[in-house]
């Protein structure tokens, strides 16, 4: 689908979606359980790729309505559709129990990365072979390290093309053990093992054999294991127990564990990552004398908070009330600033198009791992901003951003079939003289379903399928 964006300028109040992270894990954990119920979840392509890899090892994942689990919906099949799960404020999930059953058929995991990887470490505790698949975009994503992990700790855990990339095929039951990782490619690996091994028989131990990248997104696992009742630890290099994954030598999770939310219920906080997209649109075209207000912003384990002191450091007027969770954004003159997303990838679209519009240079580094996602963002957020205008600076492993010989202008630019660059190219089409066709907007339905409603509601000018909004 394409989509048309006109220069135009926003204000007003819009709410962040949950946290597509969180939900994910949500999901499984609840999967892991005996039955629990996951509450303000995102509803996203991805995360629905989770529930059914939920339901494939022998779970269920249904609306819930009203306060209770509806144990109609479980036990009606037409739940187990994705679009019986449209709109629901809670999600009652049917849990394995730590134990999942081999599935009837292949798990497809679509194009959700963070499901093929979580879900192959699950698949691994299963008395049987499990196949694992996705689109084009995921079957070319590595999946290698974790792979050799599991086969290491004794399940058979191997690609069909022996490239280290989907499908793949894994078998149990894992028993648990000691295994090394590198922490350099994906912090996912690490993430799909501590919940796997919390109800093995042994546990797991992880040794990181390369420093570990998106620590970040590891505390959110740690944080949402501690919700759900597992123990789960990461250890320095001495062997001391640490307050978080950053700097972490490895991780640590006993066996024998249940998952068990207190209440049997776990509620989704907002989610950063889109968050980004609303500060962003607010520092570079929020109406004169006008805000951007984004509710649902309240504090969590999620690096990607990260956003908004770097649109203070670019000199963005932002402020944000962590007690209430909203965040206030006023348009600003930018400045170029040095931005390193070793911790926080997911930011590296968002910030490449604020540097297109702050004078100077915007040098975004440690960002190399940022290639290996849906697309190579690196790539294609140079490509893509300089087709608007943009002069863009590639690097193995840095992207600069000169603003200043910077001037957008609209243009005819791609998606990439990747929500985060559809979503950062409308940001930067709200300054572009004239109007941005977007190919692939419909991909913003993976983290942010109803974006461009929101950002119509703020005040962005732009038409889908010839109505404009």
């Amino acid at each position: 689908m394409d989509v048309h964006v006109t220069q135009s300028t926003v204000r007003g109040t819009t709410r962040a979606p949950p946290s597509k992270s969180y939900t994910h894990r949500a999901l499984l954990a609840a999967g892991y359980s005996d039955g629990a119920t996951v509450r303000s979840p995102l509803i996203s392509a991805d995360t629905k790729a989770t529930a059914r890899a939920v339901t494939a090892f022998g779970g269920n994942v249904a609306p819930v309505t009203g306060d209770a689990r509806d144990a109609a919906a479980l036990d009606d099949a037409a739940a187990r559709d994705d679009a019986a799960l449209d709109d629901a404020d809670a999600l009652a999930v049917d849990g394995f129990d730590g134990r999942p059953s081999v599935p009837d058929d292949v798990i497809d995991c679509a194009n959700s990365g963070t499901t093929m990887r979580l879900v192959t470490a699950a698949a691994a505790l299963a008395d049987g072979a499990t196949v694992l698949t996705g689109d084009g975009s995921l079957r070319s994503r590595p999946q290698g390290p974790l792979l050799d992990a599991l086969t290491d700790l004794g399940a058979r855990a191997e690609s069909t093309r022996g490239n280290g990339r989907a499908p793949l095929v894994v078998s149990g039951p894992l028993a648990g053990g000691e295994v090394s990782i590198p922490g350099d490619v994906s912090s996912q690996y690490v993430t799909a093992l501590l919940m796997a091994g919390a109800v093995t028989e042994e546990g797991i131990d992880i040794d990181l054999t390369t420093p570990l990248k998106s620590a970040p997104y590891v505390d959110i696992t740690l944080e949402l294991l501690a919700e759900f009742g597992v123990e789960a630890e990461p250890i320095g290099d001495g062997g001391d127990v640490l307050d978080g994954a950053s700097g972490a030598a490895g991780f640590a999770v006993p066996g024998g564990q249940s998952y068990a939310p207190a209440d049997g219920s776990y509620t989704v906080p907002g989610d950063f990552s889109s968050i980004s997209y609303l500060v962003a649109a607010g520092a570079v075209a929020a109406a004169p004398g006008e805000q951007v207000r984004i509710e649902g912003a309240r504090p969590s384990a999620q690096g990607d908070s990260a956003i908004v002191e770097i649109a203070e450091r670019m000199g963005a007027d932002v402020d944000w009330d962590r007690d209430t969770g909203v965040i206030a954004v006023e348009r600003s003159e930018l400045s170029g600033v040095e931005v390193d997303v070793g911790d926080t990838p997911d930011l590296l679209p968002t910030v490449a198009t604020l540097g297109a519009v702050a004078g100077g240079d915007t040098r975004i580094v440690n960002c190399e791992h940022v290639r290996y996602k849906e697309t190579d963002r690196v790539s294609a957020m140079a490509e893509e901003l300089e087709k608007l205008g943009a002069e863009a600076t590639e690097e193995p492993d840095t992207l600069t951003i000169h603003g200043d010989e910077s001037e957008l202008r609209g243009a005819a630019v791609n998606g990439r079939a990747d929500h985060r660059i559809v979503m950062s190219l409308a940001v930067a089409a709200l300054v572009a003289e004239g109007t941005t066709t977007i190919r692939g907007g419909e991909h913003v339905d993976v983290s942010f379903p109803n974006f461009f409603e929101a950002m119509a509601d703020l005040g962005m000018t732009v038409e889908r399928d010839g109505e404009t909004a």
